[in-house]
């Protein structure tokens, strides 16, 4: 016995005529599909398609007041999505005036505290803008339907009246009648898409230019300070002391590479000092100053014992010798502290007398060498 499947929507698995063949395509040619306007496609597409349609609560009137206070609201909330998103870009674009460009860096300033949680909070009331603007519109401009479909094979007469469907639900949606709306939407598309590829534009422009790993903020007569700014003096300091001092440059106290040991050693240490090669009057009388960070995995050395005259790294027990040119004599380090040369300026207080002669930090500068 021949099976013939006659279900709405559904053309047996083929499109081909066979022992399975039957539905719509049978009975709307292709030539007769492009004669009908969208409604009837989306009408008959329904119908073949099986839905049926269990409940319908309208959309509001258009022109009514209930239609164009939604309208509004709708309108609102997309036009904010659209200004949070430009001020996300005046923010993380405009950057540039007051940091350098795609740039940014912990300087102490009120603009560098502000800077990222303007960032998050700009994006965030963008993207929250624009879950309220389509939620708004969801609920109160398009109709609500409870409707159910049987699942059926595709076909060509399927393909032209879903594409009717949904052509029609864009009709249905009031936005082509809509124009604020349309023109906020195309706004805030505009300015949201800007928002979310901006942050791609700091690969236009590599902020590493020249030897960022291998220079710090120290410079020929850069004054040394304390945390608090005040320059120091030869006489500010015990003999035997450290002081973790800073340059005297904007940001100098945030840098993670610049924080300096300020270290006066007492007379019978002066006795035993041996300065590296070419680094022998980097110090300035009793006074010798070294990076503090740690050339084992960059950990901050705070440590000094000065009856052995060991700095310490507490993070992996590295210990420097201050009288050897602070020579890794235990732990894994291993690479000396740099040392930085020091002087005082005209008015009696420590400067720098350049930047460090190598790069601070990790020993992978020079892995298995011991300087």
């Amino acid at each position: 016995m021949t099976t013939t499947d006659h279900r709405p929507g559904s053309a047996g698995g083929t499109d081909e005529p066979g022992p399975l063949h039957g539905g719509p395509d049978d009975d709307y040619s292709p030539e007769r599909l492009a004669a009908m306007d969208a409604t009837e496609l989306d009408r008959l597409g329904a119908r073949y398609d099986g839905v049926e349609v269990l409940h319908v609560d309208p959309a509001p009137a258009p022109g009514s007041r209930l239609e164009k206070q939604a309208s509004r609201q709708v309108t609102l909330w997309f036009f904010l999505a659209g200004v949070f998103a430009l001020a996300f870009l005046v923010v993380y674009v405009g950057s540039g005036w007051f940091l350098p460009t795609w740039r940014w860096r912990i300087d102490g300033s009120l603009w560098s505290d502000l800077y990222t949680p303007l960032v998050g909070l700009t994006m965030g009331l963008s993207l929250i803008s624009v879950g309220i603007g389509l939620v708004l519109f969801v609920k109160k401009l398009l109709p609500h339907e409870t409707a159910v479909q049987d699942k059926h094979d595709g076909s060509h007469f399927d393909r032209v009246t879903t594409a009717a469907t949904l052509n029609g639900a864009l009709t249905n949606s009031g936005l082509t009648r809509r124009k604020a709306m349309t023109r906020t939407l195309g706004f805030m598309g505009a300015a949201f898409g800007a928002m979310l590829i901006a942050p791609l534009g700091g690969m236009l422009k590599n902020p590493n230019t020249g030897n960022p790993l291998g220079t710090t903020l120290w410079a020929d007569g850069v004054r040394i300070v304390r945390d608090d700014g005040t320059p120091i003096r030869p006489g500010d300091q015990e003999p035997g002391s450290l002081a973790t001092v800073f340059p005297a440059v904007p940001g100098g106290h945030f840098s993670a590479d610049s924080p300096l040991m300020l270290i006066r050693l007492r007379p019978e240490q002066m006795a035993e000092v041996q300065p590296r090669a070419g680094q022998e009057d980097f110090g300035y009388g009793d006074y010798v100053a070294y990076s503090k960070i740690c050339t084992h995995a960059g950990c901050p050395v705070s440590l000094y014992e000065q009856e052995t005259s060991r700095i310490l790294c507490p993070c992996h027990q590295s210990q420097f010798d201050v009288t050897q040119g602070a020579k890794p004599i235990f732990g894994p380090a291993t690479r000396s502290l740099p040392q930085l040369p020091i002087a005082v300026d005209d008015e009696g207080y420590f400067v720098a007398r350049g930047d460090f002669p190598e790069p601070i930090g990790p020993s992978f500068w020079n892995i298995g060498r011991v300087s």
